[in-house]
């Protein structure tokens, strides 16, 4: 192929296509040339490239297709533009939908954690396990308290908050599985159960409970949040209702990962109580308090805002064009 005598060919109708695509508004007919130039330029740009391969005016050519291309078919909204339909209706409905599963959790959660408590207290041999006595009296009085100030606040509340985040976000990554969110769930509760039961035997209980309070209720709500969205992305697939498996799988994916953007931001701000707020110097019914407040605003959201966007319809997956067709179909 000569390519200067195929490019002057149709350089008049490739002019012509820059011209169109480059115009503000475009009538009828405007429209219908772009459509059929574009046309012919894609099947002129497939014969160059399979003719001599990469060149200048096939490059030419594809940026120009391009630049036609999105007059018909539009392009992405602005993400900035997005960010008020995300917080408002996407994220909250998405939460809302796992009220309950949260609620599972928080309740298993609590009765492990008492009866792996009772069952340590009530028998000092399983308590001698988790260390010599005096390691664990070192531990009731004096590393429990001193954990939440041994690092500067500022590093130690963006260690707690990234270690945290990155716990909800396998939660949700690996909730396909359905074994990861049990296991994990069961770990922190026996964590805290065996914790609960050293600090009691030794007369601390009322310090544990104190210094957890404040930052320990938003954390603990987001990482049952977590584990519910994890979970609904295993139940997708496994009943995946009026849907075929990959179209449920898609849809709860998508869903439950806008949970992960709202659980990092939720478990920064439960970092930022545990850094700076759980051992600051202040009366513990205001340290308590600011801790009630956060996790108040985070479950007005989840139940408030997030109810009345799925009472609207929404389910916290993309819109139907963003989220792209289900099957495809021949025109």
């Amino acid at each position: 192929m000569d390519l200067d005598a195929y490019s002057a060919a149709h350089r008049d109708r490739w002019e012509r296509l820059d011209a169109l695509a480059a115009q503000r508004r475009l009538s009828g007919a405007e429209a219908d040339e772009l459509v059929e130039l574009y046309q012919a330029g894609a099947a002129q740009l497939s014969q160059l490239k399979t003719t001599a391969g990469s060149t200048v005016q096939g490059d030419r050519l594809s940026v120009s297709l391009s630049r036609a291309r999105l007059r018909f078919t539009g392009t992405g909204d602005n993400l900035l533009s997005q960010l008020p339909r995300f917080f408002a209706v996407q994220l909250p409905a998405a939460l809302y939908r796992l009220r309950w599963l949260t609620l599972v959790f928080a309740l298993a959660t609590v009765l492990i954690a008492a009866l792996y408590a009772l069952w340590a207290l009530g028998d000092p041999r399983v308590l001698a396990n988790f260390g010599s006595a005096a390691q664990l009296q070192q531990l009731a009085d004096e590393d429990f308290v001193d954990y939440y100030s041994a690092n500067p606040a500022a590093s130690f509340a963006g260690q707690v908050w990234t270690n945290n985040a990155w716990i909800a976000a396998q939660c949700i990554a690996f909730g396909v599985l359905g074994v990861y969110v049990p296991a994990v769930i069961f770990s922190n509760a026996q964590n805290l159960g065996v914790t609960a039961a050293v600090m009691f035997a030794h007369g601390e209980g009322d310090t544990m409970l104190l210094y957890i309070a404040p930052h320990g209720l938003l954390e603990l709500t987001s990482v049952f949040v977590a584990a519910a969205a994890g979970m609904r992305i295993f139940w997708a697939w496994i009943v995946p209702g009026a849907r075929t498996r990959g179209q449920a799988l898609a849809a709860e994916g998508r869903a439950m990962f806008t949970v992960v953007i709202g659980l990092a931001i939720a478990l920064f701000v439960s970092g930022i109580i545990e850094g700076f707020v759980t051992p600051a110097p202040w009366p513990w019914p205001v340290k308590i308090g600011i801790g009630a407040l956060a996790l108040g605003a985070f479950l007005f959201y989840m139940l408030f805002v997030g109810g009345r966007a799925a009472r609207s319809g929404e389910t916290g997956d993309l819109a139907e064009f963003e989220a792209g067709a289900h099957t495809i179909a021949a025109a």
